[in-house]
């Protein structure tokens, strides 16, 4: 379906499940777990439809985008008699951070009216107060017909010392990722076959530490791919620190990865992979560098350590010689340890179950099962 779609009801007649954010379809976070929800949600019987302000969805909707700050182009005012139209038919709605964070507070008063009274899940992958440049904001709005949803156990606590109830269900992993092409990414980047690489798979901004990440490649003595874009004015500080790099630097993504689609090959290419981040709402590099057979040396974002307490077994970004020491005499016990962990714990083949748990749990009807077919595997 493209963005002009038209909103009239369709001859698919299972329930409609909304999925509903800033922007979707992208290579951020929330895009990124979005869209297994979305799988989720379809292999319980839902339609899925896709609503955002900006990205490759089913309806756009003007004025939902996050703002100036993040997205540096001018606020418009929010289409409420779109946004009206989109989710008319839903069944379900599920926010994704739209409502969590004030990246434009006119798109999530604008949305917490139409779905008030309405099945709703509330998603949140961040928490105003997570920020400091949001530190003094309001919780995220609540009503008696939503249920909200946090990705970590700190976010949990932190609403209902607000008085909002929350379940956890942190991100899920497919445990059998598409394979990168090592040989044709290195020669894209004109990487020596022998220079050990070091991939910071994240967007450049400031709670990401890029310096440090480039500092553990300095002492890696290793070159350093930072692979996501420049975001929240962080473009000019970005240039001078690799303009500086005593290392090879790259910047981006290059072929055979399609833009930010086919991140498998970034992993392959590499040879450990740095996140230093100092906050997270989550962090899926340290679990995807366990699944692509990749060691990760790790920041001191606090929900990191509440994903060690689930077993895995990462290095410190500020400890390299650790990391050096494994690079030259590999290991593997450790990689097959984390990926048992991410196997109990983030097994994306256990979220329809969970989701279907959620929604019944909530009094909400979930679609008859016997009037679908499930749609087989992961979409990619």
């Amino acid at each position: 379906m493209s963005a002009d779609m038209s909103l009239d009801v369709s001859v698919d007649m299972r329930p409609l499940a909304v999925s509903l954010s800033f922007r979707l379809g992208g290579a951020d976070g929330v895009s990124v777990e979005a869209a297994k929800w979305q799988w989720a949600l379809g292999q319980l019987g839902y339609q899925v439809r896709t609503v955002a302000g900006e990205g490759p969805v089913d309806v756009l909707v003007p004025g939902l985008d996050a703002g100036a700050w993040l997205t540096g182009h001018s606020q418009r005012a929010v289409d409420r008699d779109r946004l009206a139209e989109a989710l008319e038919r839903a069944d379900l709605v599920v926010v994704e951070n739209l409502c969590s964070l004030p990246l434009n507070p006119p798109a999530s008063d604008a949305v917490a009216a139409v779905l008030r009274g309405r099945p709703a899940v509330m998603r949140h992958h961040d928490l105003p107060w997570q920020r400091a440049r949001f530190a003094d904001y309001p919780p995220p709005p609540d009503d008696p017909a939503w249920i909200h949803v946090t990705i970590n156990d700190r976010s949990r606590r932190e609403l209902a010392f607000h008085a909002i109830q929350a379940t956890v269900v942190r991100n899920a992993f497919d445990l059998d990722p598409h394979v990168g092409d090592r040989e044709a990414t290195r020669a894209s980047l004109g990487i020596e076959p022998d220079q050990l690489l070091v991939l910071q798979p994240t967007r450049a901004i400031p709670r990401k530490d890029v310096r440090a990440g480039l500092g553990l490649a300095q002492a890696l003595d290793g070159a350093f791919w930072i692979l996501g874009p420049a975001e929240e004015g962080y473009g000019d500080q970005l240039s001078r620190l690799l303009g500086s790099a005593r290392v090879p630097v790259f910047h981006g993504p290059v072929p055979p990865m399609r833009g930010f689609l086919g991140v498998e090959h970034a992993y392959a290419a590499c040879d450990a992979v740095a996140f230093p981040s100092l906050w997270e709402g989550f962090g899926n590099p340290p679990v995807e560098a366990g699944l692509h057979h990749r060691p990760v040396a790790v920041g001191p974002y606090p929900v990191g350590g509440e994903l060690r307490k689930l077993g895995f077994q990462w290095f410190d970004a500020d400890e390299p010689y650790l990391l050096r020491q494994w690079l030259a005499e590999p290991d593997l016990r450790l990689i097959d340890h984390n990926i048992e962990v991410t196997r109990r714990h983030l097994d994306i083949a256990d979220l329809p179950a969970r989701l279907g748990e959620l929604i019944a749990s909530a009094g909400w009807r979930l679609p008859d099962r016997e009037s679908y077919r499930p749609a087989g595997g992961l979409r990619r």
